[in-house]
């Protein structure tokens, strides 16, 4: 029954018209046939009161007929039913048939019944085994006995029936004909909350997490006299906020974008000096005391540490301020082949495999951001896993997309941190710790490149093996 029900609002609507309608059809009609019936009954009864018995006196002198005592049929309607008791037996019973009287057989059950019926005028119903229904009735005779009149019922039922059908038909024609109406009416009803159905569903598709959003425009249907108008009126007064909301937070983004690459832009220059002044103290290594040449070497090592975090943190805002990238064609499998024989080069205990497709694949983009993101991920997987770590590089083909996969068999990333290993200066516990150099930015600005690409970066990692997964199309799409 549930599954028959309708779910929309609509739906439910009509339908309860409709049920309410049929109702009320089935509550009419059962009250004029019941009222009919009632009616043709009491008729029945004054034409029963109205022979005072008389077919049924007749029958009394019926073993002696003659032309003065003969059955009296005189009047009385066709299949009008006669019958005489004398001492609780019945000695006689007729039906008129064709202006004549005929003997009508009686079983033991027919006798009973007439029997039992109240000797007070009033109408009663019985069945006869030959005859049917009939209503009947019962007066004391001259002679001490019971006189029985009865008419049938069958004019009664099949009039009662009639109506029944007629109602039947013209019932079912109103609940065809409001079904259709009503469910027209419910839809123009609702089509201001259809309105409002479309618009929350606009926003709920909008990208409300970052970058500027534009909102649709304001709901007409606010009428506070209605329903659905207060529902509009709070959808709107919601939307509103939520633009505000959002336009606050657009302008706090803008400005962190702007510190971050004014920042990094002007950390440059002061880094350079430094790193460039420890490289010329260095290299007079003779006129340097011990201590003051290690602090030298920390001082260079963690200048070179900081150029590396600024250059990137100013990848980062470039990106994010939606910079334009080169957009050349990218063989992906030489990007791949350089990046595998550097991760080498730093990882000599690592184990190295390729897997790539024979023929070249190319597409659209920046060569050297590919270049530094396809890098990243072999250094991130090359840092944070331990030596003897098979690192695999997997290139295929896919529909429109060129897929890169990298994967090792390390001890994976912590659970708590995957939802978060793309975001900036994420870092994992002391398995993957800021102590092998990590700045925390490196798979951050994978994600970022590979958007700016339009393409889409997953992970998958457990206890036992960890998999990033770039996807790249191989055209279709400009580069922002």
């Amino acid at each position: 029954m549930k599954r028959l029900a309708p779910r929309t609002l609509r739906g439910q609507l009509t339908a309860g018209l409709v049920a309410l309608l049929a109702l009320a059809c089935l509550a009419v009609g059962i009250t004029t046939v019941v009222a009919l019936r009632g009616f043709l009954m009491g008729r029945l009864d004054e034409q029963l009161a109205a022979s005072s018995g008389r077919f049924a006196a007749s029958l009394e002198h019926e073993a002696r007929p003659d032309g003065d005592n003969g059955p009296d049929t005189r009047g009385q309607a066709d299949a009008t039913f006669g019958a005489r008791l004398l001492n609780g037996q019945v000695t006689q019973a007729a039906v008129i048939d064709d202006d004549t009287d005929r003997a009508v057989p009686l079983t033991s059950e027919d006798k009973h019944a007439l029997t039992t019926i109240p000797v007070n005028g009033d109408g009663h119903t019985i069945h006869l085994s030959d005859l049917g229904r009939y209503r009947v009735t019962a007066v004391d005779g001259d002679d001490g006995d019971i006189m029985i009149t009865g008419l049938p019922l069958h004019p009664v039922e099949e009039t009662a029936h009639r109506l029944e059908a007629v109602e039947a038909v013209l019932f079912t024609a109103a609940l065809l004909a409001t079904g259709i109406a009503g469910a027209v009416w419910v839809r123009a009803s609702l089509r201001p909350l259809q309105r409002v159905t479309a618009r929350a569903a606009e926003v709920a598709d909008l990208p409300l997490a970052s970058g500027e959003v534009a909102m649709p425009s304001p709901l007409p249907d606010t009428d506070p006299r209605t329903e659905v108008g207060r529902v509009g009126h709070a959808l709107n007064h919601m939307l509103g906020h939520v633009e505000d909301a959002l336009t606050r937070r657009q302008a706090v983004e803008e400005r962190l974008r702007r510190f971050a690459a004014d920042a990094s832009h002007e950390l440059r220059t002061p880094v350079a000096n430094i790193r460039g002044h420890a490289e010329l103290a260095l290299r007079h290594q003779a006129s340097v005391p011990p201590p003051v040449h290690h602090a030298l070497e920390r001082i260079d090592a963690e200048s070179r540490r900081m150029t590396r975090i600024v250059d990137d943190l100013l990848l980062l805002a470039r990106l994010d301020a939606g910079r334009p990238l080169e957009r050349t064609p990218v063989d992906l499998t030489l990007l791949i082949l350089d990046a595998a024989e550097d991760a080498r080069a730093a990882g000599p205990t690592h184990r190295w495999i390729l897997d790539l497709p024979e023929e070249p694949v190319t597409v659209p983009g920046d060569a050297h951001r590919l270049q530094q993101a396809i890098g990243n991920l072999l250094a991130n997987a090359r840092t944070h896993t331990p030596p003897g770590t098979q690192v695999t590089v997997t290139l295929t083909t896919e529909r429109q997309h060129a897929c890169l996969e990298v994967s090792d068999n390390g001890p994976g990333i912590p659970k708590d941190i995957r939802p978060e290993i793309f975001g900036r200066f994420v870092r994992a516990d002391t398995a993957r710790s800021r102590s092998t150099g990590s700045t925390g930015l490196g798979l951050a600005i994978v994600d970022a490149v590979i958007t700016a690409h339009h393409g889409t970066v997953t992970l998958d990692s457990s206890d036992s093996h960890t998999t990033v997964r770039l996807e790249l199309p191989f055209g279709g799409s400009s580069v922002d």
